[in-house]
């Protein structure tokens, strides 16, 4: 729920605010242009600090139709223990057909690896984004040429 905690496990880059209406951009790449970073312009819906957070959401740029639409996520942590939560995540508000199928398969996969992400972060600590961000700027260069 706050920019510095994102970019240790789910993206390099973004900008929180924890707060009814706040940003909540995730940028998967920081070095593209405006509104194809990854999460561009999502708002957050609700916060109930240490419990849940929700925020609207976008397809990626690879889903131009669909990402003309916002879905909803709901985050919920659940103390286990002192040691341990359970984090659970609904995407909610999907369209049908076309680009919606393709994109509810997308996040089938995506937000596994984001959770997956968050469990590596704190059992071996922050993800180190610099291999990313090189591959994305060789990806850039490449496709300047």
């Amino acid at each position: 729920s706050t920019t510095e905690g994102i970019k240790t496990f789910f993206a390099p880059d973004g900008r929180i605010e924890a707060k009814s209406n706040g940003l909540y951009e995730i940028h998967m790449n920081p070095l593209a242009a405006a509104g194809e970073k990854g999460a561009d312009d999502m708002r957050v819906l609700a916060v109930q600090e240490n419990r849940m957070i929700s925020f609207t959401w976008n397809a990626p740029p690879s889903f131009p139709e669909a990402r003309k639409q916002r879905t909803m996520v709901i985050v919920r942590l659940h103390p286990v223990s002192e040691a341990e939560t359970k984090v659970t995540l609904h995407q909610v508000g999907w369209g049908d057909g076309g680009e919606w199928d393709k994109t509810y398969e997308y996040f089938g996969k995506a937000w596994s690896y984001v959770l997956g992400n968050l469990k590596k972060r704190f059992e071996q600590g922050p993800i180190d984004w610099t291999p990313h961000l090189e591959r994305m700027k060789a990806a850039m260069a490449a496709q300047k040429k």
